[in-house]
């Protein structure tokens, strides 16, 4: 009998070769997805959905928050807690796994390929980290590893398995077309945690409002960012799409928004001063569109509506701005 198991699936390319590479050595494969606000599930469900196997969604936000605000391997390039992050969705894959009684947990990581995160020391402590000694498998890489237990047991021919290593992707460009997969996003991140302007968001957020109101975290994809002299936050809608998010977000604080033009929305998770919220106010204004108005703004705070007198400085909040 083969193996059965799930695979950790990005959507990315090396995660769609992982589980046909599974496959094609005897394996039956499942799907894995961790979401968070982070990292969104679409190029996942897409891949299962083009590789044909059933896809597991698993919340992941409890877990990346308490990772965030403490890291035990600490951070890469930005805030993103790489080494922790991916031990614990292994962990937490190999507890379903467990449950279902299945026999590996599989990943489509590469030796090599990123110098951090992806070599041999990081790998070994990830699989430690997870608690999955044994069961974790690297198909692209795995002739390069210790043989795991479905391999030793003739679950799974580890002859059909891969030694691929370092950053180059040729033979998995190659492996693409061998094995018929043609649709998958470049390789350029899909974390939110990666991206520096991201990163001042979430360390924003961790120094002032914390992380434990989730919605608050959630919000993090969207709006401009400002933090104002008295420490009053405030998220700026940059289209319609992004006011609206906002609009609905008003039980996690104050709404501002314009009358009598048209203009972005804004929440103010605490009010620190009634001088941040007359400048809140004013920000609002000078990210509005009034050219054509006659006379002052009407700016709306939460249930109250009044003027706001020009002039209109958009300069103004570039040194409160955070992103």
């Amino acid at each position: 009998m083969g193996a059965k198991g799930l695979s950790l699936l990005s959507g990315g390319l090396d995660s769609q070769l992982a589980v046909r590479v599974l496959e094609r050595a005897g394996a039956e494969v499942e799907g894995i997805c961790f979401v968070t606000p982070f990292f969104a599930p679409d190029a996942a469900k897409k891949a299962a959905a083009a590789l044909g196997i059933k896809l597991h969604l698993i919340d992941f936000t409890d877990d990346e928050i308490a990772l965030v605000e403490n890291p035990p391997h600490g951070f890469g390039g930005a805030m993103n807690p790489c080494i922790d992050c991916h031990a614990t969705m292994i962990r937490r894959a190999g507890e379903l796994m467990e449950r279902l009684g299945y026999d590996f947990v599989s990943t489509g990581e590469v030796m090599g390929q990123r110098p951090m995160s992806q070599n041999k020391q990081s790998l070994g402590v990830v699989e430690k980290s997870s608690g999955l000694k044994g069961r974790l498998i690297r198909p692209l890489s795995a002739k390069l590893l210790e043989p795991t237990i479905p391999e030793t047991e003739g679950k799974i021919d580890r002859e059909k398995l891969l030694d691929i290593s370092g950053r180059s992707r040729n033979r998995q460009i190659e492996l693409a077309a061998e094995l018929g997969i043609v649709d998958y996003p470049s390789p350029a991140g899909g974390c939110k945690l990666t991206e520096d302007g991201f990163g001042r968001k979430l360390r924003d957020l961790m120094e002032h409002e914390g992380l434990k109101n989730r919605r608050l975290v959630e919000l993090l994809v969207v709006a401009r960012r400002f933090r104002l002299p008295d420490g009053t936050g405030v998220l700026l809608g940059r289209d319609k799409t992004e006011n609206d998010i906002l609009k609905e977000a008003d039980g996690v604080g104050t709404v501002v928004a314009p009358v009598n033009c048209p203009g972005p929305t804004a929440l103010i998770p605490q009010i620190k001063s009634e001088a941040d919220l007359r400048l809140a106010a004013e920000l609002v204004c000078a990210y509005s569109r009034c050219d054509r108005l006659v006379g002052d703004i009407t700016v709306r705070i939460g249930n109250d509506s009044s003027p706001v007198p020009r002039p209109y400085d958009r300069a103004k909040f570039k040194e409160f701005q955070i992103c």
